[in-house]
């Protein structure tokens, strides 16, 4: 072999161990669990607690019936806008009229022998009295028995006249039942607003609703001037919300728009459901009604639309966040010391800690913080990393496979919050 040879062929070799160590040092550079990396940063961070109800009038009223009859005649119309004191709904008054009739007849009656009883109590009085004197005048006239029997009638005449007095009060009395059954047929509006709801037809039977509201419903007037979102909180999330809290409130039947409120009422007590009583029955969920007045509802909503509430509870400027997928949980075991021994039993007991990963020189470490708020997408960190920290954003999997000290390289994935968030 030529000396030129030989030289060729080492300049060969030597190229071909660089481009081996390049390979090798390439690899090396791409060994890791491929993750997502982001940056600890601050801000604007806004608490919310959605839930989900229904659209209210602040104030409706449900017309039901008190007595029994048929309906005759309804003067409006489901949607109309009434007036209060406006006529609603006539029920059949025949039955109603005749019984106010036989009140009045019985009154009169009542009336006509009370008269009478009076008659004979002053008639009798007056022939005691006469009695009386001429006993006074001669004994020998009028016998102490024929005192007495004057004395008996007397009584007996002055309370039968009692009696008939109180015959005529309950004569009266039912008069005024008769009468108020009967202005019961005619129905008129309890206050201004509009028909929100009219659940009978003409000729139907008109019923009390003893035992059911909704049997004996006959219309709903609903005063549309304040309208308030009527929604249930979960008990995890009741105790994050204050009277005043801004809403923002979105309607299904109006997709396009949101409307600003204020939360008015959050109910004490929580929502009794079909079951909730029954023994043994302790994990159901609890939730409580809160009520929502919007500042400025659309003109033609309607009671019942369903609605949803995004209720904002706290607020942070400029606070240091981290993306909630990067919280996870880890165990740690407490580590005895020689100043301070430990029972074995508890020292064996491990300890959930939240915390991020935090990424130094492409080595995942495991590092708890102390979380605030959460965001939509991001939770206030109050204590753990400091800002320009370079976290484990994702995926979710990752993150929840990741052990201590692993290698990892960035992905080559653009972030997507979207996809974060999901």
């Amino acid at each position: 072999m030529s000396k030129r040879n030989k030289v060729l062929l080492g300049a060969g070799t030597i190229v071909l161990i660089g481009a081996l160590v390049a390979v090798s040092a390439s690899a090396k550079r791409e060994k890791g669990i491929e993750v997502r990396f982001e940056e600890v940063s601050r801000r604007d961070l806004v608490a919310v607690v959605t839930a989900s109800g229904k659209i209210q009038p602040k104030r409706k009223v449900d017309v039901s019936a008190d007595i029994t009859g048929r309906i005759t005649r309804i003067g409006v119309r489901e949607g109309d806008y009434v007036t209060k004191g406006q006529f609603l709904l006539q029920i059949d008054p025949t039955i109603y009229e005749a019984n106010l009739e036989r009140a009045r007849a019985a009154s009169a009656s009542a009336e006509a022998t009370v008269v009478q009883a009076r008659a004979n109590r002053d008639q009798a009085r007056r022939t005691y009295d006469r009695t009386k004197e001429l006993q006074a005048q001669n004994p020998n006239l009028v016998s102490a028995e024929q005192l007495e029997q004057a004395q008996t009638a007397y009584d007996v005449a002055e309370a039968l006249a009692n009696a008939a007095e109180h015959q005529v009060d309950q004569a009266r009395a039912g008069m005024r039942e008769a009468r108020d059954q009967l202005a019961k047929t005619h129905l008129v509006a309890p206050m201004t607003g509009r028909v929100t709801r009219l659940a009978v037809e003409e000729g139907e039977v008109a019923v009390p609703g003893t035992f059911s509201r909704e049997t004996g419903l006959l219309l709903t007037v609903s005063d549309l001037s304040v309208i308030q979102t009527e929604v249930q909180v979960d008990e995890t999330d009741v105790v994050r919300l204050e009277l005043g809290d801004s809403v923002e409130v979105s309607i299904d039947a109006f997709p396009d728009t949101t409307f600003a409120g204020r939360v008015s009422m959050i109910s004490n007590s929580a929502i009794r459901t079909a079951g909730s009583s029954v023994p043994g029955q302790t994990d159901r969920a609890v939730d409580y009604e809160v009520e929502i007045t919007l500042d400025d509802p659309p003109q033609d909503v309607r009671p019942d639309l369903s609605a949803t509430a995004r209720i904002v509870t706290d607020t942070r400027s400029q606070a240091l966040s981290i993306p909630i997928i990067a919280l996870t949980v880890r165990e740690h075991t407490p580590l005895s010391t020689e100043a301070r021994p430990v029972d074995s039993a508890a020292a064996g007991k491990k300890k959930e800690l939240e915390g991020v990963f935090v990424v130094n020189d492409g080595k995942a470490a495991f590092r708890p913080v102390k979380v605030g708020i959460a965001g939509d997408e991001y939770f206030e960190v109050v204590d753990g990393v400091a800002p320009g920290d370079t976290i484990v954003a994702g995926p979710y999997q990752a993150i929840r496979d990741l052990k201590e000290g692993a290698a990892v390289r960035p992905s080559r994935q653009p972030s997507d919050t979207a996809r974060r968030s999901s």
